[in-house]
């Protein structure tokens, strides 16, 4: 249980979510990661460093650049489902539990497949994962 904890520990940061969301598409340079989160590489670098201290993210070496991926998938599925424990709590009925139409599909106990592909409609509008727009 200790080691649990300190995994959530290591996912306790909104830029290190970020991260791990932007890496379930694939590998990104420190660069990459960067831009992408508009944060300067040297915090970018830090926050990878405690994932990798974590076994959350490893390293692949492309002559002088650095490209960092997911371990595996279960740092992404944690991320996901907070995301959507987060919407629950926002109230009404999250976007999780809509087609791609605004029906509502479930009240409640999505599938994580349809969680997933609601991360993905997100993220393709350009939405961060939880947040609601304005």
């Amino acid at each position: 249980m200790d080691l649990a904890a300190e995994v959530f520990s290591l996912l306790a940061d909104a830029t290190r979510l970020r991260i791990i969301l932007l890496l379930s598409r694939g590998e990104r340079s420190v660069g990459d990661l960067a831009e992408s989160l508009q944060r300067s590489p040297a915090s970018v670098s830090q926050h990878l460093a405690k994932l990798r201290w974590g076994r959350v993210v490893e390293t692949r070496q492309a002559g002088t650049r650095v490209y960092y991926r997911l371990v595996d998938e279960h740092a992404k599925a944690l991320v996901t489902q907070a995301v959507f424990q987060a919407q629950h709590v926002l109230g009404g009925v999250p976007e999780h539990h809509r087609a791609g139409d605004g029906r509502i599909t479930a009240e409640s106990g999505a599938g994580v497949e349809q969680d997933r592909a609601a991360v993905g409609r997100q993220e393709t509008a350009g939405e961060r994962p939880g947040e609601q727009q304005a």
